[in-house]
């Protein structure tokens, strides 16, 4: 029977899955939709189209807060929807890898492996990649060389800077600022400065339209909300200074967790991220001019990538399907893969 190979990334916001040979096959929003006597009634892309938008009856939610499962019988559909239904992969000899944060409690990871094993995928092995280490696989960095290497990721829900060495992680620290917290910033500062209360949706518009890291953007753009105190729609104008001013004191929080990872650091790594400078990825890492300010708040050089969401996934793939970077996996009961 012919080996199958599974890569997942469990996101805040976004779940995507690897298939061996095959690529990215599935890269859907991380969301559910049920009603009130428990019933899916959509996953997926299908159900965040009903976010903000549904009755008392139907609820919508995001299965994983924080990097971690916080639903775990909503993730379980997500993922057997996915993987069992859409891919047809219930049955086979399969190992799958799934990426898990650093720093999360030795609980929380074992929720990731039994997602799998209880579910009907039916997987001969579950294994566990840190997510760092798939990241910067993914951009393509070669983080089993004794060279340091530092990597900035800034997802949905959390921040993680990771220092690696010789395949592992040296020290690491996450936040939990994202880009949902941008979102809810935009959120609150219209709500503060127009007296209109907008969706996480519009939000999330207005910041891939209008954020800047910087203060030197001058755009404009309209959204509708609901004014506050008449309950009636509006249409409002925001401008990219509002925008940068919502968001300004969460990224100054994110460069000061860079700064103090960077004092951390074995002076022998510092040389070489003097020389190589800090590795950024995640959908966050797409404001304009995020690595302008790395740069002027760190004195190092800030490498960006096309596709920063996908780093990621694209790292748990070449994990499968690279023979000399299996041994970057581990298993509860192995200390890497076997």
């Amino acid at each position: 029977m012919a080996y199958k190979g599974y890569g997942i990334d469990l996101g805040t916001k976004n779940i995507k899955i690897y298939k061996e040979k095959q690529g990215i096959v599935i890269d859907q929003k991380n969301t559910i939709a049920v009603n009130d006597i428990g019933k899916v009634l959509a996953i997926g892309d299908g159900a965040y189209e009903m976010y903000e938008k549904t009755p008392e009856t139907i609820t919508v939610t995001f299965p994983v807060k924080y990097g971690v499962i916080a639903e775990f019988s909503s993730m379980q559909e997500l993922l057997h929807n996915f993987l069992c239904e859409q891919l047809k992969g219930g049955s086979g000899n399969k190992d799958v890898f799934i990426a898990v944060p650093t720093n999360i409690t030795d609980v929380e990871k074992r929720a990731f492996a039994e997602l799998v094993e209880n579910s009907k995928l039916k997987a001969k092995h579950v294994y566990m990649v840190e997510k760092p280490i798939a990241d910067a696989v993914g951009a393509g960095l070669d983080i089993k060389s004794p060279k340091g290497v530092m990597l900035v990721d800034i997802g949905a829900d959390t921040t993680e800077v990771t220092i690696m060495s010789l395949g592992g992680i040296v020290v690491s620290k996450l936040l939990q600022i994202g880009g949902n917290q941008l979102d809810e910033d935009i959120v609150q500062a219209i709500k503060r400065e127009a007296n209109v209360i907008i969706g996480m949706k519009s939000a999330e518009q207005c910041k891939r339209e209008l954020s800047s890291a910087l203060p030197d953007k001058a755009e404009e753009m309209t959204t509708k909300g609901r004014y506050l105190v008449t309950g009636l729609p509006a249409t409002i104008t925001v401008s990219s200074e509002l925008v940068y001013n919502a968001v300004a004191e969460d990224l100054r929080i994110i460069m000061e967790a860079i700064k103090v990872i960077l004092e951390r650091t074995p002076p022998e790594i510092s040389s070489d991220i003097i020389d190589h400078g800090v590795y950024v990825t995640g959908g966050g890492s797409k404001i304009e001019g995020l690595g302008t300010l790395i740069e002027q708040e760190t004195h190092l050089k800030a490498n960006l990538f096309d596709k920063p969401e996908a780093s990621v996934i694209m790292g748990l793939g070449r994990i499968i399907e690279e023979q000399d970077l299996r041994d970057l996996a581990f298993s509860e009961l192995r200390p890497s893969y076997v």
